[in-house]
């Protein structure tokens, strides 16, 4: 198959005490229930979730509402997609106001992101979790990887329009088109959830898709990835290559590239199996 063108266009809740007017002092109260929680809350790590390009956060919101009836605290960050140096000084942002471990949980692209953000994070970040996701080396881009093995349809799916950055100079976005989006992006959910997620769907810019790695944190980090074989964004053969060459425990899923949609049971479990480890 040819390789992927894209064309550039012309925790804390706090109680409301009332003091009485005669000015009695109010004491404090430890709802039923609340301290366990909080104690159960502190035995987990903190799951970040980092959405990749053509979604949003709300991509996750299966895999949350698993996560957190589970007990885990949850993070569904939001992505620039302006590209992996700057999206993973914002996650590494938002891993710095965490408290305690965390477990980084990257879609597609996201994975791209995660990589770069948790190096030299390893006393913070004690596990990655890839789903459906790039595993770059140093050097190395989500488009390079992509094309590095057939299979992928996405090339033929995407649009593109220009924007105006802040010094007067072009970048060019890209996004799925709606018409092609069910099919190439979440092939496996209903139709009418896939129109939904076309039209919510966050453009990346292609340079983030072009910009090479400068670190790969899955060489110091322990890994886990889901690989998706009915993927037509990302080829199978590249996430087994990459889930291979970083020693990541590997499960494999016949499903889209939409797995967090379609499939949040499966990806709950290989983000719990993850966090289990996690002392």
């Amino acid at each position: 198959m040819q390789n992927i063108r894209f064309a550039r266009p012309s925790r804390r809740s706090a109680l409301l005490g009332i003091t009485a007017a005669v000015g009695l002092s109010v004491t404090a109260v430890t709802l039923p229930g609340v301290a366990g929680a909080a104690a159960r809350h502190q035995e987990r790590p903190t799951i970040v979730l980092e959405h990749g390009a053509f979604a949003d956060a709300a991509s996750w919101d299966g895999v949350v509402k698993r996560l957190q009836r589970a007990g885990y605290p949850v993070v569904a960050a939001a992505n620039p997609l302006r590209g992996p140096a700057n999206d993973a000084a914002y996650l590494r942002s938002v891993i710095g106001h965490i408290e305690g471990p965390v477990v980084l949980v990257g879609h597609s692209y996201g994975g791209t992101v995660l990589s770069q953000a948790a190096a030299g994070l390893e006393d913070k970040v004690k596990a990655l979790v890839y789903i459906a996701a790039f595993l770059p080396d140093t050097g190395e881009s989500s488009l390079g990887l992509t094309n590095k093995f057939p299979g992928s349809t996405l090339g033929q799916a995407i649009e593109s329009v220009n924007y105006t950055l802040p010094d007067g100079s072009q970048g060019v976005d890209v996004s799925i088109r709606p018409d092609k989006f069910h099919q190439q992006f979440a092939a496996d959910v209903p139709a009418d959830k896939a129109r939904l997620m076309a039209a919510g769907q966050r453009p990346v810019a292609l340079a983030a898709l072009e910009e090479k790695s400068t670190q790969a944190a899955w060489k110091t980090i322990p890994s886990w990835s889901l690989v998706t074989t009915e993927d037509r964004n990302i080829p199978v053969a590249a996430q087994r290559f990459m889930s291979a060459r970083a020693h990541a425990h590997t499960t494999e899923i016949d499903a889209s590239h939409a797995v967090s949609v379609s499939c949040p049971d499966a990806v709950t479990r290989i983000v719990e199996r993850a966090a289990r480890t996690v002392r």
